[in-house]
C-alpha cells in the first residue's frame, strides 16, 4: 500500500539521521574521555583508536534501541502534526493498522540488537579488558609524549623528550631526572633511542649528553659527560583479575550459574525485549494534542525511556545481589510497559473517539 511504502521510507530516513546523531554524541564523549587520559600521560596515544572501537561496539545495542524508538516516535508525531494521520484514519485505517509496518521496520533491527547484546558486546568487553591489561604491562617509556613530563610508576623518575619519531623509535633533546640511593641524578642528551636486548630487557640509550649527580639541598654535585648512556626501563607488573560477568560469553553465563551471571544474562536479554516494548509504546505515544504543544509527547516518551531503563537497572542489581528470584528477574518491568502500551492503544482506539460523542450528548 501507498501509506506503508511512504511510512517505511520516512522511518529509514529518520532512523539514519537519528543514529548518526547519537553515534556522534557518544563518539565525542568517549574521545574526550580517552584524550583526557592521554593528555595526562596515563594512556598511549596509539591506543585511543582501538579503545574507541571496543567502546562503540559495547554501546551499539543501546544506540540502536534508542534509534528505532525515536524514529517511530518522531515519524508518527510528524504525521499527526501535519494531519496526514487524519487522511489515513478517514480512509478506514485505525491506529492498530500501523503496528504491522512499524514492526516490519523494527524487527530486523531488534534481531541485530539481540545478536549484539548476546555475543558482540561481551566479546568487545573481553577484548577491551585484555587490551587494557596489555597497555598496563607495557613499560613506562611507551607512554612518554613529546613536550610532556612523564613520571614513572614508582615516582623515582621523570622523563621529558622534545621530539619523538614513532617509526624509528628515536628521540631528541632528552631530559631524565632520577632519585636513587639518596642521590638526585639529572641527565640531558641531544638524542637517543629505545633498545631491547635478547633477554627482553628494555633500555633508553642516550647519546652525547651530561649527567649531574648529587645530594638534594647541598652544593655537592658532580658532572659527567658521556657519549652513550643506557637506562634500564623497568617493566610494569600487573595483576590479572578474573573476568567480570560483562566480559563473559553468554554460553559461559548459562553454564556457570550465579547471582551475578544470572543478572548479566537477563540484562542482555532485556535489551532486545525493551526495544520491542518501546517500539510498541511509541505508536500511541506519537499522538499529538494541539492544546498540549508539539513537544509534550516527546518529553513524555523520553521520561518513559529513562524510567524504563532505570527500573531495569534496579531489578538487575537486585538479581545480582540475590534479593530477587532469577525466575522473576526483569520480567515485571517488561509486563508493566507492555500493559501501559495496551492501555494507550485502548485509550486511543476506543476512549478518545467517544469523547466528542459524549460532548454532543
Amino acid at each position: 500500500m501507498i501509506f506503508k511504502r511512504s511510512l517505511l521510507q520516512e522511518l529509514l530516513a529518520t532512523a539514519f539521521t537519528t543514529f548518526m546523531v547519537l553515534v556522534g554524541i557518544v563518539f565525542a564523549q568517549r574521545i574526550a574521555y580517552y584524550l583526557g587520559f592521554a593528555a595526562r600521560g596515563s594512556l598511549a596515544s596509539d591506543a585511543i583508536s582501538t579503545l574507541m572501537g571496543f567502546s562503540m561496539l559495547k554501546f551499539l545495542p543501546m544506540l540502536l534501541s534508542l534509534t528505532i524508538f525515536l524514529s517511530v516516535l518522531l515519524t508518527l508525531t510528524r504525521w499527526h502534526r501535519d494531519s496526514e494521520m487524519v487522511v489515513w484514519f478517514s480512509s478506514g485505517l485505525g491506529l492498530a493498522a500501523w503496528a504491522r509496518p512499524v514492526l516490519g521496520f523494527s524487527l530486523p533491527v531488534i534481531v541485530v540488537i539481540a545478536l549484539l547484546s548476546l555475543f558482540v558486546a561481551p566479546w568487545a568487553t573481553e577484548k577491551g579488558a585484555e587490551f587494557r591489561e596489555q597497555l598496563a604491562s607495557r613499560d613506562e617509556l611507551t607512554a612518554v609524549l613529546p613536550g610532556v613530563f612523564k613520571e614513572s610508576v614508582n615516582a623515582d623518575r621523570v622523563y621529558f623528550v622534545d621530539n619523538l619519531n614513532v617509526l624509528t623509535g628515536s628521540v631528541k633533546h632528552i631530559f631524565v631526572q632520577s632519585f636513587q640511593h639518596q642521590k638526585l641524578g639529572i641527565m640531558v642528551a641531544q638524542s637517543g633511542y629505545r633498545s631491547t636486548e635478547k633477554n627482553g630487557d628494555t633500555f633508553l640509550v642516550m647519546n652525547n649528553g651530561r649527567r649531574y649527580e648529587g645530594k638534594r639541598d647541598t652544593p655537592e654535585f658532580s658532572v659527567t659527560e658521556f657519549e652513550h648512556y643506557a637506562i634500564r626501563i623497568e617493566p610494569n607488573e600487573i595483576k590479572h583479575d578474573p573476568p567480570t560477568p560483562k566480559a563473559r560469553s553468554s554460553e559461559e553465563l548459562l553454564r556457570t550459574r550465579s547471582h551475578e551471571n544470572n543478572a548479566e544474562l537477563q540484562g542482555r536479554l532485556a535489551m532486545p525485549i525493551s526495544a520491542l516494548m518501546l517500539v510498541l509504546l511509541a505508536i500511541p505515544l506519537s499522538f499529538v494534542d494541539p492544546r498540549a504543544g508539539r513537544s509534550a509527547n516527546l518529553i513524555m516518551a523520553l521520561l518513559t525511556y529513562i524510567i524504563y531503563n532505570n527500573l531495569l537497572s534496579v531489578m538487575q542489581a537486585w538479581v545480582a545481589q540475590g534479593k530477587l528470584n532469577p525466575m522473576i528477574g526483569l520480567w515485571p518491568v517488561h509486563f508493566v510497559v507492555l500493559a501501559l502500551a495496551v492501555y494507550l492503544f485502548y485509550r486511543r482506539l476506543f476512549l478518545l473517539p467517544l469523547l466528542p460523542k459524549m460532548g454532543r450528548a
